[in-house]
């Protein structure tokens, strides 16, 4: 698996303000925001970086993203997702979202990177909780070979 180290802001340029990473600390079972791109920054209102998972999402679907990321470093796995994306963010948004793990030994999963793509002209959702749902992103998970 690439490590954080691997990647290379000017190899992505064009692509920075989609991007966005999360820390994981598999002692404490705990991720910590790292980097979020423009795009992604805007989807949300602020910024992930520096901050606690389950304080960013709080009141954003905690459980089923963190239960995604989870799967990711743990397995590890690619995932990737299409449909409505942001739906945590409380705005419905038809987009393509990949997130792959980081493991700076190369083994172990260390962290996770991910891309957002999204139609940016998102509309603030006004539904339910329950209804949100209905409009979920379609995810698939890819296991990395050892």
């Amino acid at each position: 698996m690439p490590g954080w180290s691997d990647i290379d802001p000017t190899a992505i340029a064009s692509d920075l303000s989609i991007v966005w990473s999360w820390k994981y600390d598999r002692d404490s079972d705990s991720f910590i925001g790292r980097l979020a791109g423009e795009d992604i920054i805007q989807a949300f209102g602020e910024s992930l970086r520096g901050k606690r998972m389950e304080d960013f999402f709080a009141k954003r679907q905690y459980d089923s993203v963190a239960t995604r990321h989870k799967r990711v470093v743990a397995e590890p796995a690619f995932s990737h997702g299409s449909g409505a994306v942001f739906v945590h963010a409380e705005r419905y948004s038809q987009g393509e979202r990949i997130i792959m793990p980081l493991a700076a030994d190369g083994i172990h999963s260390d962290g996770i990177f991910g891309a957002t793509v999204y139609d940016l002209e998102e509309k603030v959702l006004n539904l339910p909780p329950a209804q949100r749902e209905l409009n979920a992103e379609k995810i698939e998970y890819y296991a990395l070979d050892g």
